[in-house]
């Protein structure tokens, strides 16, 4: 079936991989997997060796009328729909379940932050992804950004393995990579946290002082006055800061 250009469509042909994407969303003492974008079908059916149920969400009005007839007698619920407008709570979601997918790059971020935030959170979201992106999330101190900062605050982040741009039809023009994330039962900032981020990296490259200043309008001898305090170098950019350390900035800066 030809491919959709708009909706950002490669199918992944190399069997092993759709295994391992299987294999690593196979969660104990869950039997449900929410697939987004199942496309042709390919990893589907690799899902189900792990799982008794899919529940399929493809916007592809006629990818999701054909994905039913590949898998005759299976417990597959498919739902032609935009996954970043669907209400979750729609989909009668058992009490445990995970999500996995091979995912159009230009919906990542907000997908992962639709089902780290929904009220009825996932086990497990195992995606394959653009490579650069996956290396994002997983970022550490020195080279984190607001996507990586935004995933690592509320979900356990590792990789798997990376899928070269070949094992695609049509090839596309990045590499790509697996990403596991496992969500926290208690997230690691509050969202006057997550707020204080997003001023951070007005001007990621700028140091963090000088967005800071900007962002909460407070004089930068008093945030230097915080800096020192918390034992941070004022020379200090957005992205070295670890999120122990966002989350003490906030409340100091919270106290002046």
């Amino acid at each position: 079936m030809k491919n959709r250009k708009s909706l950002g469509q490669h199918w992944l042909k190399d069997r092993d991989i759709l295994l391992d994407i299987s294999n690593f969303a196979a969660t104990d003492g869950v039997d449900t997997v929410v697939e987004v974008g199942p496309g042709l079908g390919t990893l589907t059916s690799t899902l189900f060796k792990n799982f008794d149920k899919v529940i399929a969400i493809e916007l592809d009005d006629q990818l999701a009328a054909n994905l039913p007839k590949s898998f005759p007698g299976k417990n597959l619920d498919v739902h032609n729909h935009d996954i970043l407008s669907l209400d979750l709570d729609t989909l009668n979601l058992p009490e445990n379940y995970v999500v996995a997918g091979n995912i159009p790059y230009y919906i990542t971020s907000p997908i992962i932050q639709k089902f780290l935030h929904a009220s009825h959170r996932p086990a497990k979201i195992v995606l394959l992804i653009q490579e650069e992106v996956a290396e994002r999330l997983a970022a550490e101190a020195g080279d984190y950004s607001i996507l990586g900062l935004s995933a690592q605050i509320y979900a356990k982040v590792t990789l798997g393995p990376v899928v070269g741009r070949e094992f695609f039809t049509p090839p596309p023009k990045v590499d790509s990579q697996i990403v596991i994330l496992e969500p926290l039962e208690e997230p690691l900032a509050s969202e006057s946290t997550m707020a204080l981020i997003k001023l951070g990296f007005i001007a990621p490259r700028k140091k963090l002082i000088s967005n800071l200043a900007i962002g909460t309008h407070l004089p930068k001898e008093r945030l230097r006055v915080i800096f020192s305090e918390l034992n941070l170098d004022e020379n200090l950019r957005p992205a070295d800061l670890a999120i122990s350390d966002w989350v003490m900035l906030e409340k100091n800066i919270h106290k002046h």
